[in-house]
């Protein structure tokens, strides 16, 4: 098979740059080692920033967006009894929007036929070859024949274990990281949320969250060792200890019931340098991951992708070669912005095990500031709504 563009990998970062090429007939095929259920059955993020509700929209496929997301207008810092609004609306003239992942994984695949964006599920195997040369190509085997798919560039959105960061040589790259030493243990339940806005609370004995995925389903997440364990947190357990840590306030509106889904996720920060090498492209994941305290995620991702298909949609409609040469410069500028604030938001509301009471007060410093300075409140306002591309 011959295509312009072979994409590997087909969350929302595959798909949302396979349907932007394809809309500026661009051939694009995207392949993907699971299938269309495994992929929609992962729990993942809810927070859009409007880079990415721009993108939706931009390709027609925004209007169950619309119509069943949450528009939000801020969101809380808790310590203890107090509750921190940051009116990101009122400070930035922009909203967030609550719409799962899923729901975007969802929209982008169901459009992909009718669009002739081809996906290739189950694709077992994948490599990629000769990315550094004129004449790049992938295999992969499904039903137990090997497939070639010629291209004139790769494109990487296969996540943190995907085989496309490891064909950049480590002569030339480099890659930060830091381990967090705690994780995210989080409920999911068909339950109204407690709050209308998300709740980010720093407490004695941990962080937690308040979230939710619509009006009707519940999503909360509390800090926990690396060591713990699901099964030690029954439900009744894990309801108890949220309404510990998100104060009384929000723990008189919270409303209990069973789980849809437990799980317990590790926090890190990671950046990998450089996001081009010849002709392939890293997007996404693949590229770096945020602690998931400033919902940078999915909206990194799509920013990635942002700059990506617009290289991509220069090289072959004006023949622009500087465009594709400084892709990964003008992608990292913003994820190392994104990679920062949640960096601090993780410092600000967490609780670390080497921390001391120096630590503390330093936190509760930061509190007390972002609580009486609005000049605090924008720029934390800002960063979470979305810098500018």
């Amino acid at each position: 098979m011959r295509t312009q563009v072979a994409i590997i990998g087909a969350g929302p970062a595959g798909l949302m740059l396979g349907h932007l090429l394809r809309a500026e007939g661009i051939d694009a095929v995207i392949v993907e080692r699971a299938s269309a259920d495994y992929i929609l059955g992962r729990i993942r993020a809810g927070v859009l920033e409007r880079t990415t509700t721009d993108l939706m929209d931009r390709l027609g496929l925004g209007a169950r967006m619309h119509a069943q997301g949450l528009p939000h207008d801020g969101f809380h810092l808790a310590d203890g009894e107090r509750l921190i609004r940051i009116d990101i609306g009122a400070l930035t003239g922009r909203q967030v929007m609550v719409y799962g992942q899923t729901e975007v994984t969802r929209d982008l695949m169901d459009a992909a036929i009718d669009r002739g964006l081809e996906i290739i599920y189950q694709a077992a195997n994948v490599a990629l070859h000769d990315v550094d040369g004129n004449a790049p190509y992938l295999t992969y085997e499904k039903d137990g024949t090997i497939h070639r798919i010629d291209a004139d560039f790769l494109c990487g959105c296969d996540g943190f274990h995907g085989p496309s960061r490891k064909m950049i040589p480590a002569s030339v790259a480099t890659a930060y990281e830091k381990v967090y030493p705690f994780g995210w243990l989080g409920i999911l339940a068909d339950v109204p949320p407690c709050n209308h806005e998300l709740i980010y609370a720093n407490h004695d004995r941990g962080f937690a969250l308040a979230s939710m995925r619509s009006e009707t389903r519940s999503r909360y997440y509390i800090q926990v060792p690396l060591d713990e364990r699901v099964e030690d947190w029954p439900d009744d357990r894990l309801w108890d200890e949220l309404a510990i840590r998100l104060g009384p306030e929000a723990a008189s509106h919270m409303t209990r019931g069973p789980a849809l889904e437990k799980s317990i996720a590790p926090l890190r920060s990671f950046v990998f340098e450089p996001m081009r090498h010849g002709r392939l492209m890293l997007a996404g994941d693949s590229a770096h991951i945020v602690p998931p305290t400033g919902a940078k995620g999915l909206n990194l991702a799509m920013s990635d992708v942002h700059y990506l298909s617009e290289a991509i949609i220069g090289y072959f409609h004006r023949n622009d070669r500087e465009a594709i040469a400084g892709y990964s410069d003008k992608a990292l500028a913003r994820v190392w912005k994104s990679e920062r604030f949640s960096w601090q938001l993780t410092k600000l509301m967490h609780r670390f095990p080497d921390g001391d009471a120096f630590d503390r007060r330093m936190q509760v410093a930061d509190l007390d500031y972002i609580a009486s300075s609005v000049a605090a409140q924008t720029t934390i306002a800002e960063n979470y709504v979305g810098l500018p591309l």
